[in-house]
């Protein structure tokens, strides 16, 4: 008798079990906005480790809202930054639970996962020319336009002292050096290097061919130039070369006080990277209405985007996720990106924006849309 007893009391155990579960999963997949944004954590008290890896450009933000969102939610969160391509390779292998890649999945890669992964611009940026000139002070910005570029990375121009260059720089005609410009590149499969190749391929009135633009890239200027590992690398390389030239993400030239070059727009205006700047280049882009969508076409609306005040290489970077996971892992997707999109947009690195709303919706889609 005692015997069964025992038996008949761990099966409705077992049963109180699967039908909490059960119920904490409904529950957390039909809660609305509001809901999802309560800062009470389902998962608090259990032990829970999620992988992400990729762009290098996101990670500083992302270090951010680990640290908060770990120290409050107890569930762990692990990124490894190794460029866009190398996460998104870690996730299509399964070895992550979510990348980040500035540049959204090309169509053909979301064809072939269509209707099984979601993908979302999260966070607004900006790659941003720097450059290690000692003749010029801090408080004067260079400017550089898509053609001078273009020419310094296929090795067309080679001297600070350039006629073009100082034609986009009368002010500065007779402090310009007549020293040989290092261009730094990117080695890895980096994200920010299609956003950059793209700007130039846009605005270069065709100097820079379609063929060099990607995540990865033939530098016509290999072996002249500095290659670099991911944003720190080009970073570093830069601040330890005299005369010169990179592209990073706008908040690790802040990090290390780099000397950032104005660019022209599409208007024909120098613009700097700022918050109003950012948000310009992103009033006009057209959103797909879901997270399952294609979002390829983004990076072309975003990047030398009309408007007398945009700057010409803002970004959005994108989250990359399956659309189902096992059940443990699901509940502590929702919960992060729910948190970031009600919390997380709170504390924004330097160099970063937060998304306009319409972004943080698509985001708290992706949380509603992730199944187990």
């Amino acid at each position: 008798m005692a015997k069964k007893l025992i038996a008949l009391t761990v099966v409705v155990i077992i049963a109180v079990i699967i039908v909490l579960s059960y119920y904490i999963l409904y529950y957390h997949s039909k809660s609305s906005t509001q809901d999802l944004g309560s800062s009470k954590s389902i998962t608090k008290t259990l032990e829970i480790t999620l992988q992400g890896a990729g762009a290098t450009f996101v990670y500083p933000q992302i270090a951010e809202w680990i640290k908060l969102f770990s120290s409050s939610h107890g569930i762990q969160v692990n990124y490894q930054s190794v460029g866009s391509g190398a996460g998104l390779s870690m996730f299509f292998q399964n070895i992550t639970d979510f990348a980040c890649s500035d540049p959204p999945l090309s169509k053909d890669t979301w064809e072939k996962h269509r209707g099984n992964v979601l993908q979302v611009p999260w966070l607004a940026g900006a790659v941003v020319v720097v450059y290690n000139i000692p003749e010029l002070p801090k408080n004067i910005n260079l400017k550089l336009d898509g053609v001078a570029l273009a020419k310094i990375y296929k090795g067309e121009i080679v001297y600070w002292s350039d006629p073009y260059i100082k034609s986009l720089n009368p002010d500065l005609m007779d402090r310009l050096p007549d020293k040989e410009i290092i261009p730094v590149y990117r080695t890895d499969s980096s994200g920010t290097t299609e956003l950059f190749t793209t700007f130039l391929y846009k605005s270069s009135n065709g100097i820079w061919p379609k063929e060099l633009v990607g995540k990865t890239v033939n530098w016509p200027i290999t072996g002249r130039g500095i290659g670099g590992k991911g944003n720190e690398g080009v970073t570093q390389a830069t601040i330890q070369t005299s005369y010169s030239i990179g592209y990073v993400e706008w908040s690790y030239a802040i990090a290390n006080n780099l000397s950032i070059a104005m660019i022209k727009n599409a208007e024909g205006l120098f613009v700097q990277p700022s918050e109003r700047s950012i948000m310009s280049a992103l009033e006009n882009v057209r959103l797909p209405p879901s997270p399952l969508d294609d979002f390829s076409n983004i990076i072309y609306e975003v990047i030398y985007a009309s408007g007398s005040e945009s700057y010409p290489i803002a970004a959005v970077t994108h989250i990359v996720l399956w659309r189902r996971y096992d059940g443990l892992k699901a509940l502590a997707l929702k919960e992060f990106l729910t948190w970031i999109a009600n919390e997380g947009y709170e504390h924004i690195v330097p160099g970063y924006i937060a998304p306009p709303q319409s972004f943080r919706k698509l985001l708290i889609e992706a949380a509603n849309t992730i199944t187990s």
